[in-house]
């Protein structure tokens, strides 16, 4: 289902979205919860990834914002990162909160809406501000994120984003005949994309109550005009040909914890990183 029509309500409507899929995405193989309990030197597939632009972050003071159930977050942490975690899902961050103390990371953990982040935690004082996977399709406005980026980094901090491509995003369902046909906008509109889907994106057998979701797109122009029009100076713009979920089903393959298009990955990039510096 999709439609282009305003919706007031979108946190409401997301958060019970995440907060029926906690559970499951706790429980499940591809967060690896458990690992991180029982291996101290384990961290998440998608920073281990992100390790060759990220570079040394011991020491740093940082927060990673919608960081879901903190596996990520507690990944930096051991990389030597002094972490704050912020999500508007209570019972993601509680999840966070018990991987924390289980694995005794340097690593705390706040419930707030992304846009108020700024208020929630403290302006202007932290060295890094991270951002995973699977982010601003949440967001209705790249603006109104990027001058909550700004207001929270010191003079000289720095961005750093993964996230999925936009180009990805407007791809319909995988066609019997294989072809990458786009669909939904590539640019932000001001309603957002209503989708009504079960399950989720990671394996799991459980059936959820919540399944409608409003995500809007961004371009990558648009992510990054509205970085520097926040005063920030970028500094990388990466674009690769994998995601770290199945995001086309039936058209891709996973190797390495990525998952590319099995017939000429070339044809589309499936993620972006970009790095910006305050």
């Amino acid at each position: 289902m999709w439609d282009s029509a305003r919706v007031a309500d979108y946190l409401d409507v997301n958060r019970a979205n995440w907060d029926d899929r906690v559970p499951a995405h706790v429980a499940s193989a591809d967060y690896a919860v458990r690992r991180f309990t029982e291996d101290p030197g384990f961290i998440s597939g998608v920073v281990r990834f992100d390790l060759p632009l990220l570079g040394d972050v011991a020491g740093l003071r940082a927060v990673h914002l919608q960081c879901h159930i903190g596996t990520d977050t507690v990944s930096l942490a051991r990389l030597g990162a002094s972490m704050t975690g912020l999500d508007f899902s209570g019972p993601a961050v509680a999840a966070a909160r018990e991987l924390a103390a289980a694995t005794g990371a340097d690593a705390t953990f706040v419930e707030s809406d992304v846009y108020a982040a700024a208020e929630a935690l403290e302006p202007g004082s932290f060295d890094l501000v991270y951002t995973g996977i699977g982010a601003l399709c949440w967001l209705p406005s790249a603006r109104r994120w990027a001058q909550v980026v700004a207001a929270l980094l010191r003079p000289g901090g720095r961005l750093f984003i993964r996230d999925g491509h936009p180009m990805l995003f407007t791809i319909e369902d995988p066609r019997d005949d294989g072809l990458l046909v786009v669909r939904y906008p590539y640019f932000e509109q001001a309603g957002p994309q209503v989708f009504d889907e079960p399950g989720t994106y990671v394996n799991s057998d459980v059936v959820f109550e919540h399944n409608v979701s409003h995500e809007w797109n961004h371009g990558i122009g648009e992510v990054v005009t509205a970085l520097l029009d926040a005063g920030m100076t970028l500094t990388g713009l990466a674009e690769h040909d994998s995601v770290p979920w199945n995001a086309l089903p039936g058209m891709m393959t996973e190797a390495g914890g990525e998952w590319r298009l099995t017939d000429s990955p070339s044809r589309v990039a499936c993620s972006f990183t970009i790095q910006a510096v305050k």
